[in-house]
């Protein structure tokens, strides 16, 4: 059973997704949060495998929040929103996925899910934004362990970074969908990322995907 956190600051949305998250008879929600305070609160004592966080809220918005919940759960922003600054920083707080209010409910559980199973989730219009505003930007200083990455570690990072799923990789690549695994498994390893997410962060900051435009 996946457990979900639901931090919104209207009652109505809130609502929404609950009667969502609980159609599903793998997922549960097990609290909701009208302030960012209150999210942190909740994700602290109750543990829960994802917490869909909004960007925007009194007291203590949804970036804030997700920093102060550390590693004690995975986040996914959802929010109205889709400026870079805040996708970059929800990414950089240590959100593992980013979707915005308008994505289908199907897509939104489906998110749930992967974030629940330790894999980043990027809206892919979300993605393009990022991209197009990194390849404009210089390129900062490389990210530790990058030197280490082999030409097919590159070449996967970069896929990851414009939004490419693992079957997307796979047809792409050409590989097998366990080689593609065991690629992602060992680039995690190497840059010391958390998920999928931190690797999209290593590679805009690395400048390694402005770079392959």
């Amino acid at each position: 059973m996946i457990r979900v956190v639901i931090a919104d600051d209207q009652a109505l949305i809130r609502g929404s997704f609950r009667v969502l998250v609980e159609s599903e008879p793998d997922l549960a929600v097990v609290g909701e949060a009208e302030t960012g305070a209150e999210a942190v609160e909740l994700a602290l004592r109750e543990r829960p495998d994802v917490v869909l966080m909004d960007v925007r809220m009194p007291e203590m918005d949804g970036i804030e929040a997700t920093r102060r919940i550390g590693g004690a759960s995975r986040v996914l922003m959802v929010t109205m929103f889709d400026l870079d600054a805040y996708v970059y920083a929800a990414l950089r707080a240590g959100a593992s996925g980013f979707l915005l209010k308008d994505t289908p409910p199907a897509d939104v559980l489906a998110g749930i899910r992967v974030v629940a199973a330790g894999e980043g989730l990027l809206a892919p219009r979300v993605t393009r934004r990022l991209i197009e505003e990194f390849a404009r930007a210089p390129a900062m200083p490389r990210v530790k362990g990058l030197d280490g990455l082999t030409e097919r570690e590159r070449e996967v990072l970069m896929l990851i970074a414009r939004g490419l799923s693992n079957t997307e990789l796979a047809d792409h690549l050409r590989l097998s969908a366990a080689t593609v695994k065991t690629h992602i498994g060992r680039l995690l390893m190497k840059l010391d990322a958390r998920d999928r997410a931190q690797l999209v962060i290593a590679a805009y900051e690395s400048g390694l995907v402005g770079a392959a435009q």
